[in-house]
């Protein structure tokens, strides 16, 4: 057999990313503060477990199984791994910048390199725009893996994680929009919303976060809109079932990177404390995961080969999600610690709820 025609499952893959997923809400409702057992150490680590371990595995498996190349599943075997190394051999007690550490960030970058790899595969196999931007996503992952590997602090490298998601979720939604045939003057706010990340990105290595902070937020504001006003969601909100629900999931997500982005140009250069931890969840959370939970009832059939029944109970951790996080974020401009604790810990077990419903859904097929 080739190694084009090679299947391998992707289960025992994503295992490792589950248990990073697990681990990071762990250490997420651990940081609020709430008083978890070993929460403390693994708080240096949410971000790493959570970037690089799950959705740095999801998407390098989803990348994988679409290629088919044995060679591309190094990605997914090593992002996975990699944060759990960090541990220290799987024992949840991180050690700081010593040999396990270390070692986890290596493979993290491994991984981000595999996976940048991959990623200029597909532009070499279909020349467009959409491959280019998710490409560079590749790139923005494999570069925040390895300013890890170098000690760089988390607050530095955390712009280049989200450039990372932002770009294959925008790329993404770049290619679906093709069916509206899109006029070249149509992409010109997209082309400059990613001139703007980028100056972004190197302001806030470079020249200093305010700056940094400035161009960033103005890119995904102007993404935001972008997104709002040209994505094909417009149209197939309009639609019933799991249309529909994939739709909202998506202008909904759109909406918070819209106030990630106005959150940016209101607390320029914040690296700690409250307003950074609005920025960057109203990002990740309202965002990423409301674009993971738009696109699970079709992923994890392409993959999986097992349906998932859409069912009206999918919008309910949709609703919770979007509330709680508002709770967070409220508390954190307000300086309402305990609306931000409560907020912070209902966004964990919103998406524990999520993965059970979708579970529950779950039906083989013939």
């Amino acid at each position: 057999m080739s190694e084009k025609g090679l299947k391998v499952p992707p289960f025992p893959f994503m295992v490792p990313g589950i248990l990073s997923l697990l681990l990071a809400l762990w250490a997420g409702v651990s940081r609020l503060p709430w008083a978890l057992p070993g929460g403390e150490a693994l708080v240096p680590l949410h971000g790493a477990l959570m970037v690089g371990g799950f959705l740095g595995t999801v998407i390098a498996v989803e990348r994988a199984a679409a290629l088919g190349r044995l060679w591309t599943w190094v990605a997914p075997l090593c992002t996975g791994l990699g944060t759990l190394v960090m541990l220290g051999a799987l024992g949840i007690k991180p050690a700081g910048p010593d040999l396990p550490i270390r070692a986890g960030a290596f493979m993290l970058m491994i991984g981000g390199a595999v996976y940048a790899a991959s990623s200029l595969l597909i532009y070499r196999i279909q020349k467009s725009l959409f491959n280019i931007v998710i490409g560079l996503g590749g790139v923005a992952f494999f570069l925040a893996n390895l300013l890890l590997l170098l000690g760089f602090a988390v607050w530095a490298i955390i712009p280049l994680w989200a450039a990372f998601l932002v770009l294959t979720i925008s790329g993404e939604r770049l290619e679906l929009n093709r069916l509206l045939a899109p006029r070249p003057a149509d992409l010109v706010p997209f082309h400059l919303a990613l001139v703007l990340m980028f100056a972004g990105l190197a302001a806030w290595l470079f020249m200093g976060t305010e700056l940094g902070s400035c161009l960033w937020g103005s890119s995904m504001i102007l993404l935001a809109l972008w997104l709002l006003i040209k994505d094909i969601a417009r149209k197939t909100v309009k639609m019933t079932g799991v249309t529909r629900y994939v739709a909202v999931c998506l202008l909904s997500g759109y909406v918070w990177l819209l106030i990630s982005g106005i959150l940016n140009l209101l607390h320029p250069g914040a690296t700690a404390g409250p307003p950074y931890d609005a920025i960057w969840h109203a990002l990740f959370v309202g965002f990423v995961l409301s674009m993971i939970f738009g696109h699970a009832p079709i992923i994890v059939p392409a993959l999986t080969g097992i349906m998932v029944e859409f069912r009206p109970v999918f919008y309910v951790p949709l609703v919770l999600l979007h509330a709680s996080l508002a709770m967070r974020i409220g508390g954190d401009l307000l300086n309402l610690m305990l609306l931000r604790r409560v907020g912070g810990l209902v966004n964990a077990l919103v998406v524990l709820l999520f993965v059970v419903i979708l579970r529950m859904s779950l039906r083989r097929l013939p």
